[in-house]
């Protein structure tokens, strides 16, 4: 009798061991039934203080972390697909990642980034990608706005995505179609009274001040993320500084005539050598944008974008950046649809494109001691988008490679700086 509760406890003892020798492996590749829940609990994870390696290339960019089993719970809870394997094997693979012969690498996560929302408080007649996906995620964030970042608020944060902010000062450019609506209305009124407030006499000072601001935070070290119009208008206000792009409808008195010859292209981040478009009217800020009449064929059955590749072990940051369970992403619009190659500074990254167009659709690049990504179109899993429609519904697409790439960026200050290797 003495000699089975012996053998039982032992047994038991064994079990545990086991438990802890063994490592969680959560593939990213299409045996991932809910790939959106998976980063959000690899930033669970973190949020524990239990380091995450991210498997750069191996099975869509997986996770592998120290079997526990709060995390297996966790996974089981939010549907996310799991595989428990030895710590021989997680060796073995570990040794074949590192391997010069092959395109992987891994990275190992260990910060939880803080992350802020740029969007205004009162209710906006669109949804946001990123809000909906990190909500979906279970990601949490806060929200700021010109508020906090005028009072250097932005330096609690590590990560910033902009909502589809407008700049320029010009409201989106929504005039024609909306002046009458009352949340347009409303609109103008709550952002020329916080230009007041901060002590600007238009709003377009304010979004320069706010974008400058921005700039810093970057050149700091802090992270950045924008969609659709919120990337070209950001650049646009940059290198509009001191010069009156807005017309009267906007702010009060007519544009400079003379605003393009104006433009300071070194103040940007991504963009050179662009054409305003001047007419108040018309619903496009500049030629960096590839609109439909620049699009000719394209539509929701044909539209898609491929993502590169990149050298795991040479560039480990746009290989982040692009792990993907697909290479083929499916085109969305949106107010800012995608970017024209021509007018892309040399030293941003293009990491994603269409080539038959010649158009990029996700772009990276270094600022000072920080980085940003800008993404071209609102919504990935909704191919024309409308001011007014209802918000998309992720329960529907757990799997979308298109707003993967987003969640990409969220994990991408979690990882411990390497030194470079070029």
């Amino acid at each position: 009798m003495i000699h089975k509760i012996f053998l039982y406890i032992f047994i038991i003892f064994l079990s545990a061991q086991s438990l802890n020798a063994n490592q969680i492996l959560v593939p990213m590749d299409k045996e991932q039934s809910n790939h959106l829940k998976a980063y959000g609990v690899a930033f669970w994870i973190l949020e524990k203080e239990i380091p995450v390696d991210w498997l750069l290339n191996h099975r869509g960019g997986s996770f592998m972390i120290e079997s526990r089993q709060s995390i297996i719970n966790e996974l089981i809870i939010r549907g996310v697909s799991y595989e428990i394997i030895s710590d021989a094997a997680a060796n073995n693979m570990l040794d074949e990642i590192a391997s010069p012969s092959s395109n992987m690498d891994a990275m190992r996560l260990d910060k939880v980034p803080k992350i802020a929302v740029y969007s205004p408080k009162s209710k906006q007649p669109w949804d946001d990608a990123v809000t909906l996906v990190l909500t979906y995620a279970e990601i949490p964030y806060d929200v700021i706005f010109d508020d906090e970042i005028m009072t250097e608020g932005l330096s609690e944060y590590d990560w910033l995505h902009l909502h589809h902010e407008d700049f320029t000062g010009q409201y989106g450019k929504f005039y024609r179609s909306y002046a009458n609506q009352p949340w347009y209305i409303e609109q103008q009124k709550e952002y020329e009274a916080m230009a007041k407030k901060h002590g600007f006499r238009k709003v377009s000072q304010l979004k320069l001040a706010i974008t400058q601001k921005i700039r810093g935070f970057v050149n700091k070290g802090g992270f950045l993320f924008a969609m659709c119009s919120a990337t070209d208008t950001y650049d646009i206000a940059l290198a509009a500084e001191g010069v009156d792009i807005a017309a009267r409808m906007y702010d009060g008195d007519p544009a400079d005539p003379n605003a393009q010859e104006k433009l300071d292209y070194e103040q940007t981040l991504a963009f050179e050598d662009f054409k305003l478009e001047m007419n108040p009217l018309e619903y496009e800020y500049s030629n960096i944008d590839q609109n439909q009449i620049d699009r000719p064929g394209m539509k929701e059955g044909n539209d898609f974008f491929t993502l590169f590749e990149f050298s795991a072990k040479w560039d480990p940051i746009p290989t982040m950046l692009t792990q993907n369970h697909e290479k083929l992403v499916k085109g969305f619009m949106g107010q800012t649809t995608a970017y024209r190659k021509s007018l892309i500074k040399p030293d941003v990254v293009i990491l994603g494109e269409n080539t038959s167009i010649e158009e990029a659709r996700y772009i990276h690049g270094i600022f000072g001691k920080g980085f940003w990504t800008f993404y071209g179109g609102h919504d990935p899993e909704d191919y024309q988008h409308f001011v007014g429609e209802p918000p998309t519904d992720l329960n529907l697409h757990p799997n979308s490679p298109g707003y993967r790439l987003i969640l990409n960026n969220i994990l991408f200050p979690a990882a411990k700086k390497k030194k470079k290797k070029t």
